[in-house]
């Protein structure tokens, strides 16, 4: 269990240092260019989220996202007094990682965020990149296509962050850390609290989904 905590304690932060850390990286590079910044800070993001899942996956499964690890012991593939120790890895891990990326491009090390990011249109996007991102994960998974997860979920990440309104935060330790940093990837604390309740509506009907399609892992061999 140490090993798998600290496996997700160190994922998640290296997570939210290339969500952060591009995003400051992008603004500085493209201030006058929202679209080229959110570019960049997509494709570091997706990329960098390939390599961590590859790097910390066989330890503890690489779930980054309590919805995730809170799937899995819905479905069965940990078991429950696991849940604790992860997600309490997941949102320490993610508090790192963003004062990590502030104090290395000079920012405080801590900047509580002014970005609202309030209405039902970015609730519904979370909704649906929170639904997409575990349908993907499961319905690789469950289809015996393993191996193919951690191209598949950095590719749907870096997707996301341009078909949703909310540029797909779709994680709650994600979410919370973000309102470390005043900057580009930032979000205002007031703001996290629908985003976590469309996550947790998102993460609720794609476990049913997955469930209906997918009653039984397909044998990989």
């Amino acid at each position: 269990m140490t090993a798998r905590v600290v496996a997700e304690f160190t994922g998640t932060a290296l997570l939210l240092i290339a969500v952060v850390g591009s995003g400051i990286q992008a603004q500085r590079l493209s201030p006058q260019d929202t679209g080229l910044a959110l570019l960049e800070n997509s494709i570091a993001t997706g990329t960098a989220l390939v390599a961590i899942i590859l790097a910390v996956g066989r330890i503890s499964g690489a779930h980054l996202n309590p919805l995730v690890t809170v799937a899995d012991a819905v479905m069965g593939g940990i078991s429950w007094r696991a849940l604790a120790p992860y997600v309490l890895a997941q949102f320490c891990g993610g508090a790192v990682g963003v004062v990590l990326s502030n104090l290395m491009f000079g920012l405080p090390a801590v900047e509580i965020s002014q970005k609202q990011r309030n209405s039902p249109g970015l609730w519904l996007a979370e909704t649906i990149a929170t639904f997409g991102l575990l349908l993907v994960i499961y319905g690789v998974v469950r289809s015996g296509r393993a191996a193919a997860a951690p191209y598949a979920v950095g590719a749907y990440i870096a997707a996301a962050y341009w078909f949703t309104a909310s540029t797909s935060f779709a994680n709650p330790a994600v979410t919370l850390a973000r309102t470390l940093s005043d900057t580009f990837a930032g979000i205002q604390p007031a703001s996290t609290g629908p985003f976590v309740l469309a996550q947790v509506l998102g993460a609720a009907l794609a476990i049913a989904v997955v469930r209906l399609l997918y009653p039984r892992v397909i044998d990989q061999h």
